[in-house]
């Protein structure tokens, strides 16, 4: 039978195990730059719960990088050209890194009839 110290020390440990930070990998830092495929889609209700349009900057994510976003902000380079666009939707067929965006921000990165380019984007 353990004693009453045993007892308390594995307490004691425990609580610090329980203590510790809680970090989740999943969800990506906000410094970091992303590199991927950026196509353009037709907004409608998205994945956030809100109805948008082709008019607006918003932008569908990867599950990996639409989780927590809901409503953030990123900026999204392409050969010297800036656009900013929302978070309104989640895009399960995008790998990570790959965006997809209303045809007003990809008019304003490249040509639509390039259909799908290569972009730099971070969240803001």
């Amino acid at each position: 039978m353990p004693s009453f110290t045993q007892i308390f020390m594995a307490i004691g440990a425990a609580g610090s195990v329980l203590a510790a930070p809680v970090t989740n990998s999943t969800i990506p830092s906000r410094s970091q730059t992303f590199t991927g495929d950026i196509t353009y889609y037709q907004p409608g209700l998205g994945a956030c719960g809100e109805t948008n349009s082709d008019s607006e900057n918003v932008v569908a994510m990867s599950p990996t990088e639409y989780q927590g976003n809901c409503g953030k902000t990123i900026t999204i380079t392409k050969d010297g050209k800036t656009a900013t666009a929302k978070v309104v939707d989640k895009c399960p067929s995008c790998a990570s890194g790959a965006i997809d965006v209303s045809s007003v921000v990809f008019q304003s990165l490249a040509d639509m009839s390039v259909g799908r380019t290569t972009v730099s984007w971070s969240f803001n």
